[in-house]
C-alpha cells in the first residue's frame, strides 16, 4: 500500500472559533494567532493507493468561488488539488474513490469544479465514485441556520447529479486496508478514515480533533454541533488509539502532521511529533 499526503493549501480562520470556550490566552500559546485573531489552517488529504483503489480522502475548498468568497478564507501556499495529485505521481482520472470525511466546504469543495466553457460544473474526478455518510448527507440537504453557509450547493448538487454519489450506511472496512468510523459531535454522520499501514493503523482525524491543539478533551470548536458528544468520541478514540500505538494525521494543523500518544497526569497527550515523510521511521521502531 502507498499513502501519500497532498498538501493543497493553507488558509485563515479565527481562533477563537476554532477553540470554542479555550481562553485565548491558553489556545495562543499552542497555536498563535495573527493581530486579527486569524490562525492559519493547512488543507491536507491522503492519497491511498491499495493496489485495487486509488482513494482520495477530502480535497480543500476547491476553486469555484468568487474573489470575494476566496479573500475571507485567505488561501496560501501548497500544491493546489490536482497539482499535489500530479506531484504524487496520478491524475485525477485515475483516483477511482473520493471519500469525504463531511460536507463542509473546506472538505468537499474540491469534488467539484467549473467546466471548460464555465458555463457550469463536472466532476474533478470523473472516474470516481464519492463516499459520504447517509446521515451526513441528508444533514447537508436540509441545512440547520449554525451550518448553512459551510454546506453549499455547488459542491453538493453536481455529484448528486452525476450518479456517482455512495453511502456509507454502517461502520467498518469499505475498502482493502481502510476502515470508517462515524462520529458526530462536530457534525452528524462525520467519517474518521482508519488505514492499515505496516502494521499500524493510520487515523485521519478530520474535524474532530483538526490539530494537535484539540487533542484535551475539552479544547473544542466552536462550530461543533454537540460539544459533549465530541468530548466522548475524542476520549473513545484517543483512548483506542493510545493502547494500540495508532498513528494521528492531522488534516487542519499547520505546523504538524502526524503524532503519537502518550499518557500523562492530564490525560491522553501528543507523544512524537512528525512529518508523514517521517513515517517509515516510526512504523519500523
Amino acid at each position: 500500500m502507498k499513502i501519500i499526503p497532498v498538501h493543497i493549501a493553507n488558509f485563515k480562520i479565527d481562533g477563537g472559533a476554532m477553540f470554542g470556550v479555550v481562553p485565548k490566552t491558553l489556545w495562543n500559546r499552542r497555536y498563535p494567532s495573527d493581530e486579527d485573531n486569524l490562525i492559519t489552517l493547512s488543507l491536507r488529504s491522503l492519497l491511498i493507493d491499495n493496489g485495487v483503489n486509488l482513494i482520495l480522502i477530502d480535497n480543500g475548498w476547491g476553486d469555484k468561488q468568487d474573489e470575494k468568497f476566496f479573500n475571507h478564507v485567505h488561501l496560501s501556499g501548497g500544491d493546489g488539488l490536482e497539482g499535489g495529485i500530479v506531484k504524487a505521481g496520478y491524475t485525477p482520472e485515475q483516483v477511482t474513490d473520493v471519500v469525504l470525511t463531511h460536507l463542509h466546504a473546506d472538505h468537499c469543495g474540491g469534488s467539484v469544479k467549473r467546466n471548460s466553457e464555465r458555463t457550469g460544473y463536472e466532476l474533478t474526478f470523473p472516474n470516481a465514485n464519492y463516499w459520504v455518510s447517509r446521515t451526513q448527507w441528508e444533514w447537508a440537504a436540509d441545512p440547520n441556520p449554525r451550518e448553512a453557509g459551510s454546506f453549499l450547493e455547488e459542491n453538493l448538487l453536481p455529484i448528486m447529479h452525476s450518479g456517482h454519489l455512495a453511502f456509507v450506511d454502517e461502520e467498518g472496512e469499505l475498502f482493502k486496508g481502510v476502515s470508517l468510523r462515524v462520529v458526530n459531535g462536530h457534525t452528524p454522520g462525520q467519517l474518521i478514515p482508519l488505514i492499515g499501514y505496516r502494521g499500524k493503523t493510520i487515523v485521519f482525524t478530520a474535524d474532530l480533533m483538526p490539530t494537535v491543539a484539540h487533542i484535551p478533551l475539552i479544547w473544542n470548536m466552536g462550530y461543533d454541533i454537540d460539544q459533549l458528544a465530541t468530548i466522548e468520541e475524542k476520549k473513545k478514540l484517543l483512548s483506542e488509539s493510545f493502547e494500540k500505538g495508532n498513528i494521528l494525521f492531522f488534516e487542519h494543523d499547520v505546523y504538524n502532521e502526524c503524532c503519537t500518544l502518550k499518557k500523562t497526569p492530564k490525560g491522553i497527550r501528543e507523544d512524537k511529533l512528525f512529518s508523514f515523510n517521517e513515517i517509515e521511521d516510526i512504523v519500523s521502531a
